[in-house]
């Protein structure tokens, strides 16, 4: 589909169409996987995120600078980008955009927000138990760093935590299909990791990681009943961030190419 003329008007307005069909037509076969290929990659996207958090804790070990750490844990937004595995809160950008295109319907969508969200946590779950065991002296930085999240509490400070968490992620999977760089792409990856975890904003999925290496470190002041208690406290900002700021926005935009989309989309499967 060739974007329509009016949209091709003004700075930056054909760029801005060019990106929203590449969101789609990568958004169709995300959302329409088989189960195994949908498990599996979001299996390895937990498994990325922690060698980050893993780089992380290291850093933040080695140097006590939470923004040094903010830097070494690119290299789980690298991974992600390079691996092309998936993170939950990459999920809205694009599977949103797409159904909205009417290339996906809302079920596969919940399908996938469920399913991604679920096995990140395993395999980080998993890989963080390995981390813990082969690296003893990050036991006490983990268990501090664990308990600044799930002990942080549920005021309107720690949901515009979370809401800001969602926002960046989002704005990172955004600025990655705003080019065809992959220069450009690593650096919004760098630059997002840096915010997001130099800040210390709340994740559900990053953050879930470095609790559960603290627990796995044992001697936490919280348990897994209050992790799952913040963790629904996180997806919720999560959410929020990742459609309300950034989503909304970009389809708003994008609006006239997903309308152009959806025909052409719906005349591909018959």
């Amino acid at each position: 589909m060739e974007p329509d003329d009016q949209i091709m008007q003004g700075p930056g307005e054909r760029r801005v169409a060019e990106a929203a069909e590449r969101i789609v037509v990568e958004g169709r076969p995300r959302l329409h996987r088989t189960w195994a290929s949908l498990v599996a990659t979001a299996l390895l996207g937990g498994i990325d995120v922690s060698v980050g958090v893993m780089t992380l804790l290291f850093v933040k070990h080695e140097t006590g600078s939470d923004l040094l750490a903010g830097v070494a844990f690119s290299v789980g937004l690298i991974a992600l980008l390079l691996g092309h595995s998936e993170l939950f809160t990459e999920g809205f950008l694009v599977p949103v955009s797409t159904v909205i295109a009417g290339a996906a319907t809302w079920l596969d969508l919940l399908r996938l927000w469920v399913t991604v969200l679920v096995m990140n946590l395993v395999g980080g779950w998993v890989f963080m138990w390995i981390v813990m065991r082969a690296f003893p002296e990050l036991h006490s930085t983990a268990a501090e760093a664990g308990a600044r999240f799930v002990d942080g509490g549920y005021t309107l400070g720690t949901f515009c935590l979370t809401v800001l968490g969602g926002g960046v992620i989002t704005l990172m999977t955004r600025m990655h299909h705003g080019t065809e760089s992959m220069t450009g792409k690593i650096a919004a990856s760098v630059s997002a990791a840096f915010v997001l975890a130099g800040l210390g904003l709340w994740h559900s999925v990053l953050d879930s990681l470095i609790a559960f290496a603290g627990l796995h470190a044992a001697h936490t002041p919280y348990g897994y009943a209050d992790w799952l208690a913040w963790l629904g406290w996180a997806v919720l900002g999560n959410v929020v961030g990742g459609l309300l700021l950034t989503t909304s926005l970009r389809l708003v935009r994008s609006a006239p190419v997903l309308r152009e989309e959806a025909p052409a989309t719906d005349a591909g499967d018959t």
